[in-house]
């Protein structure tokens, strides 16, 4: 069957455009779309049925579910809503930021075809939302993943980036590394469990026993961080924060103890924003998110679903960036 994407390579343009002169949602030049009328005759494209049908019923609004809006949206999902936001708008279509914390709030979302699709975020490895979705054939596309790899989704690439913080850990003398991860209220989200196994495979060559620390994301969290390091892992010589909320408190705490980051810890704040790293004293080395560019793909994942292009869900994983700043120096003694 001949596809959008087809299309697209025959024209030699994007997805983007040849979705713009099919649905009408935004202007093209007229040679390029020439270009794609004949690309459409030429190789006799015909939307398929399900496509069809959706256009029939559509509103151009797709939803972005996250589990717990109840605290602070950190920078990092800031980014993530904003690149998804961007990616749909390119796409001639809304977004819309939609809590859900309950099966009541699941129904009002999936009664009446209010969106045509919808966008996951703080994905859960066992998460109910999915469930739903999936018995209501509501077309959707995961920020994150659950223990179903075989699901759409988009995500970082935990192994990769923990590997990597490490390594660069380990290239300044540090053979004792700690773990602050962030603590979880019910079902567990597929990050904090692929950031722990991804930790444990990355420092079992070195011998030394794991030393996993789970605070709330808050600066009051980042400070018992740097107590519970002191007290119950006075061995360890560098951390890797996966805790946004926590990196300013964990510095806090760490100088209130009479200590110095880097000379007696150092630290690596993984899955974030350069910004935050920024925005502390001394600036943190971070292992930037690629937040935007997987918000657009996610929004482009499922625009793909919802207009035929798609031949197979996408799997998709981008590891962190590492963006070096004060915080890492030579091990103690």
């Amino acid at each position: 069957m001949v596809t959008m994407r087809d299309v697209a390579q025959r024209a030699n343009v994007s997805i983007a455009t040849v979705s713009f002169v099919i649905n009408g949602t935004k202007r093209v030049a007229p040679e390029t779309r020439a270009r794609i009328e004949a690309a459409i005759e030429e190789l006799n494209y015909r939307r398929n049925v399900v496509a069809r049908a959706l256009a029939s019923s559509r509103t151009r609004i797709l939803a972005l579910l996250h589990p717990d809006l109840e605290s602070r949206a950190n920078a990092t999902v800031i980014q993530f809503v904003m690149g998804a936001a961007h990616g749909a708008r390119e796409r001639g279509y809304d977004l819309v930021l939609w809590p859900v914390n309950d099966d009541e709030q699941m129904s009002h979302l999936l009664a009446g075809g209010l969106v045509d699709g919808a966008l996951l975020m703080e994905v859960q490895i066992r998460d109910s939302r999915v469930e739903r979705l999936l018995a209501s054939r509501v077309p959707f596309a995961l920020i994150g993943r659950t223990e179903d790899d075989d699901l759409p989704y988009v995500d970082i690439d935990f192994a990769t980036t923990i590997d990597q913080a490490v390594a660069h850990l380990r290239s300044f003398g540090h053979e004792r590394i700690a773990l602050v991860t962030q603590v979880t209220k019910g079902n567990e989200p597929g990050r904090i469990r692929r950031v722990e196994s991804a930790y444990l495979a990355a420092i079992a060559p070195l011998g030394g026993p794991p030393a996993v620390i789970a605070v709330e994301g808050t600066s009051a969290g980042g400070r018992e961080a740097a107590r519970v390091l002191g007290a119950e892992f006075p061995e360890a010589t560098a951390a890797i924060l996966v805790n946004e909320g926590a990196s300013a408190g964990l510095v806090k705490g760490v100088r209130a103890l009479g200590r110095s980051i880097p000379d007696d810890l150092s630290v690596i704040s993984a899955a974030t924003t350069r910004e935050l790293g920024e925005m502390i004293e001394p600036a943190l080395t971070v292992m930037a998110a690629p937040a935007p560019r997987l918000g657009r793909l996610a929004a482009d994942a499922l625009i793909d679903q919802l207009e035929g292009v798609q031949d197979a869900p996408p799997h998709l994983l981008i590891p962190c960036t590492l963006v070096p700043g004060q915080s890492v120096g030579p091990a103690r003694r």
